[in-house]
């Protein structure tokens, strides 16, 4: 969708440039803080199952994936001085800008999953949720926005993810895909900047 990748620019070329302080700032505090490279890189699964590597700030101690769980919980050990205040106003997730530019990621879109969990998802719904391209942020990001909190009462988190919010989730993207435009996805943006300060 031409006006869709457009609005994407529009919107991350002005936006990186406003925030190259805040990401200076950010890399500072990640190297003092810690050892271990400023940006975490991921595989994740984007449009049409295509693979990609998404960007984040690293909130978690050097080879945290092979400590450990691929899910994380409020209480995570594994997570940064500077990992739980990046990870509480979502300012890990701003490196992604970085895959919207490079086409990989949009603003708005179903929050890419790792190969893993996608292997969850049912024959046809996968079809309809990777038919876009995942974006940054969505409802399902603001619904879930306690997330690790959240399953950090579970007794099992891996399961109580696959079983309890990996459904709620893709309900949310099925929604998205069939009522998307860029007016709701201005209002998305928008929600999610106001979830972020009420935190």
């Amino acid at each position: 969708m031409i006006a869709k990748r457009l609005f994407d620019i529009l919107f991350v070329i002005p936006g990186i440039i406003f925030l190259t302080p805040v990401f200076l700032i950010c890399s500072i505090w990640i190297k003092f803080d810690s050892e271990g490279p400023v940006f975490f890189r991921q595989v994740r699964v984007g449009q049409h199952g295509r693979y990609f590597r998404i960007f984040k700030f690293r909130t978690m101690v050097r080879d945290a994936e092979n400590q450990g769980s691929k899910i994380t919980v409020g209480g995570d050990s594994r997570i940064t001085s500077s990992g739980r205040f990046l990870r509480k106003y979502k300012l890990d997730e701003l490196p992604q800008l970085f895959n919207v530019i490079k086409g990989e990621m949009s603003l708005v879109g179903p929050r890419p999953e790792v190969p893993e969990y996608v292997l969850h998802y049912p024959a046809e719904i996968r079809d309809i949720v990777l038919s876009v391209p995942p974006g940054i942020t969505d409802l399902a990001s603001i619904t879930f926005r306690n997330e690790n909190e959240l399953l950090a009462k579970a007794e099992d988190p891996h399961q109580a993810y696959i079983e309890n919010v990996l459904p709620i989730k893709l309900d949310y993207y099925v929604k998205y895909v069939s009522e998307r435009n860029i007016w709701r996805d201005l209002m998305l943006i928008l929600r999610t900047f106001f979830a972020i300060l009420n935190r």
